[in-house]
């Protein structure tokens, strides 16, 4: 409430302000998000909810959908397969949303993927890269994000060219998605001429890079590649820092994002990284997402931060335009989607992928996420 409105106005001036909120029946359009809100890659998934509620306040405060209020119910999945399965069949069976949005970690949503299609629910991923996903052919799910194999081919060249990235070393988190990114850019590197020099994988939640970082010290090589999210990666960097070592690092996954920046500081500077979005991207969609973010949270969104906000505006635009909340019908609505967000636009082609919106290599520069090149997923 703004801080105008006191609890002391006469009670007219209240009513007169309540009268201005959007009507809504007593039932309300209950969607199920999964997101890590505990553990190491909590950073990223409490973004990811923080943009979720966004879209869904904003939808409520123009109406809602169908004429009722859009309920989201948020489920702890942990990045864990089984702790994603129990949300998904909470959530379900208990609280019987018509439709999910998650699990980030690929692994995790892998895991959700066949309770969704059993319950016949579609599921929206806004997060999980792995490219195998959409190969699948499970037609309840629903990918609203880039794949590991899409942005090794959009940027791999740009890495070997213009950084001259020759000897590469390739570090990655121990889980479907950490292993799929590596093996993707490694393919797309080796393909243009780079020769392998290491190759090596962390567990979630490792705070001592030292054995490794010896390793990559001796290793040779004039650049590495890392797949790691806030915690992991903000630890990576610094005790890099620490060793002193110039070669040029990048990464996919939450390095451009207002936490990684917070928790690295100097020792983030020159980084490159590979994201479907940075706060720095120039639309006017984009600029009106990041006013009303940094109004509500007091900082800049992240890539985590428009995945929230673009999964769960492309679940709501599904259900409106399905005019139902039966979930055959959304996911035939799914189908359909031809969403303008802030990194683009979404449609989805037959296997349920995304394409058409934008993805971008930016190097940090004193704290921010500097675009240097940029591409459209097709």
């Amino acid at each position: 409430m703004p801080a105008s409105l006191k609890t002391s106005l006469p009670l007219a001036a209240v009513l007169a302000a309540l009268s201005l909120a959007p009507a809504f029946g007593q039932e309300t359009v209950k969607i199920g998000l999964i997101q890590p809100l505990t553990g190491s890659v909590a950073y990223n998934g409490v973004t990811d909810v923080n943009g979720a509620k966004q879209a869904v306040d904003a939808r409520n405060a123009a109406g809602g959908v169908l004429g009722k209020k859009v309920e989201l119910i948020v489920e702890d999945g942990q990045c864990k397969p089984a702790n994603s399965v129990n949300a998904a069949e909470k959530l379900i069976q208990r609280d019987k949303v018509v439709a999910l949005v998650g699990a980030f970690c690929s692994s995790s949503t892998l895991a959700v993927m066949p309770v969704a299609e059993n319950n016949k629910l579609p599921l929206v991923t806004g997060v999980s890269s792995s490219a195998a996903l959409t190969e699948k052919g499970n037609t309840w799910f629903f990918r609203a994000t880039e794949t590991d194999a899409l942005l090794a081919k959009s940027f791999a060249k740009i890495l070997y060219d213009q950084m001259k990235l020759k000897k590469v070393a390739y570090i990655g988190v121990n889980d479907d998605w950490g292993r799929g990114g590596v093996d993707e850019f490694e393919r797309q590197m080796k393909g243009l001429g780079a020769t392998t020099v290491m190759k090596e994988f962390f567990e979630h939640g490792t705070s001592d890079f030292y054995t490794l970082l010896t390793k990559l010290r001796a290793s040779g090589a004039d650049g590495v590649f890392v797949a790691a999210e806030t915690q992991d990666g903000s630890i990576f960097v610094k005790q890099k820092a620490e060793f002193g070592m110039q070669l040029k690092v990048f990464g996919v996954g939450s390095w451009a994002t207002a936490d990684f920046i917070k928790l690295t500081g100097e020792a983030s500077e020159g980084i490159y990284a590979a994201v479907p979005y940075a706060y720095t991207m120039k639309s006017p969609a984009n600029q009106a997402f990041v006013d009303a973010y940094r109004a509500r949270y007091k900082e800049a969104p992240g890539k985590y931060s428009a995945a929230g906000f673009n999964s769960l505006n492309i679940v709501m635009d599904a259900i409106a335009r399905a005019g139902s909340t039966d979930p055959e019908k959304i996911r035939e609505a799914l189908t359909k989607t031809d969403y303008v967000g802030p990194n683009g636009r979404f449609r989805f082609d037959a296997k349920g992928q995304a394409y058409g919106f934008s993805v971008v290599l930016v190097q940090l520069q004193k704290g921010v996420p500097v675009e240097v090149a940029s591409t459209s997923v097709e």
